[in-house]
């Protein structure tokens, strides 16, 4: 029409969207009862090695069992795995991932990072140099990472992105009375996700809100000093030396670790629901950090969420730290409970302190 300017085409905001889901657990389950039976090779001893039973454990953590990997198995390995399962959900080739982002606290060696040799076993390391980031945000790595990918695609840096928590804790572990109340804790297994835009003004799909803390105050808390770059060398001690290999096994001051948990994660899942401006009837399942199911029980009730939309996995596969939000996500997928479209409320913690929340649609 004469005396119009011309009509400007105004492109739908980019968002980022979850394209596919996966997640990989060994083969070997170990119940509450084998557990107090093993030696530090995973194997079962004629009398009890941890002074620990089946209703101790449950009464204090909620699980029952948790799964180790085989001998020769890399964290890696079990990232691969998770990884394909996921590409395959989203109908993506491992070429068309042009960016790796792996949460681990158990990589394979101290360096390199897991992502190149994740990117070496999905057989793309000499097809797409794609870059590989590895981050130690323990417990908290899965939604760190998330953060990041959403901001990558969002920016248009990255069109592709594998989000991948994965984890080997039987290796670590003190299978002894002094090391119970950590190693009754951990299982083996890995999450991933694959990431990419979805076109739309729709702010209620896809990531919708991600939101990270960390507190250093915390960090001696819950750690492990097998690495110690103060001393030189680096494990100048005898592994098998009771007297003096305590460092290489993780430490925790389990009360003070317990109130933060509950604290940071019932806040963040407020403040998700306040900033979004959610409620729960907007919300389709509830997933925290399965550290505990002692603090995940305080935290729903804390932040008045409904049972029925809580989501657990530790009574299964233990605390899996950087995998336990795909992993619970994808579980509860396979079994019919989780659908496609559905929108999720994730919160976590971990050491360092570091925390967080996210909601997002699957």
């Amino acid at each position: 029409m004469a005396g119009q300017g011309p009509v400007r085409y105004h492109a739908p905001m980019i968002r980022t969207a979850i394209l596919g889901l996966g997640s990989y657990v060994p083969d070997r389950v170990v119940t509450n009862d084998e557990l107090r039976f093993l030696d530090d090779k995973h194997e079962r001893q004629a009398e009890p090695t941890i002074a620990t039973d089946d209703a101790w454990i449950q009464q204090r953590t909620g699980i029952r069992e948790r799964r180790y990997v085989q001998p020769g198995v890399a964290t890696s390995d079990l990232a691969a795995e998770a990884a394909k399962r996921a590409l395959a959900d989203a109908g993506v080739a491992a070429t068309d991932i042009d960016c790796i982002i792996v949460g681990t606290l158990s990589p394979d060696i101290h360096f390199p990072g897991v992502g190149v040799f994740l990117q070496r076993k999905l057989g793309i390391a000499d097809k797409t140099s794609c870059p590989c980031y590895d981050i130690r945000q323990q417990c908290s790595a899965f939604l760190y990472g998330l953060q990041m990918a959403d901001a990558f695609v969002k920016s248009g840096t990255y069109k592709r992105v594998l989000l991948v928590g994965a984890e080997i804790h039987s290796h670590s572990m003190d299978f002894s009375t002094r090391g119970r109340d950590v190693t009754a804790l951990f299982g083996d297994g890995a999450g991933a996700m694959v990431l990419g835009p979805a076109p739309t003004d729709d702010a209620k799909q896809g990531v919708i809100y991600t939101k990270v803390h960390a507190d250093g105050t915390g960090a001696e808390n819950l750690y492990i000093k097998i690495f110690d770059i103060t001393k030189a060398p680096y494990m100048a001690y005898d592994t098998r030396d009771r007297e003096v290999n305590k460092d290489i096994y993780p430490q925790m001051d389990g009360k003070r670790v317990y109130v933060r948990a509950v604290r940071e994660m019932n806040l963040a899942t407020q403040r998700a629901l306040a900033e979004t401006g959610f409620t729960w009837d907007d919300i389709d399942w509830f997933v925290p950090h399965q550290a505990n199911l002692r603090i995940n029980e305080q935290v729903a009730a804390l932040a008045k969420i409904p049972t029925e939309k809580c989501l657990h996995t530790i009574q299964f596969f233990g605390n899996t730290t950087a995998a336990t939000v795909p992993l619970t996500i994808d579980h509860w997928r396979q079994a019919g409970k989780v659908k496609k479209g559905d929108r999720v409320l994730s919160t976590v913690f971990g050491s360092g302190f570091t925390w967080g929340a996210a909601i997002f649609t699957v």
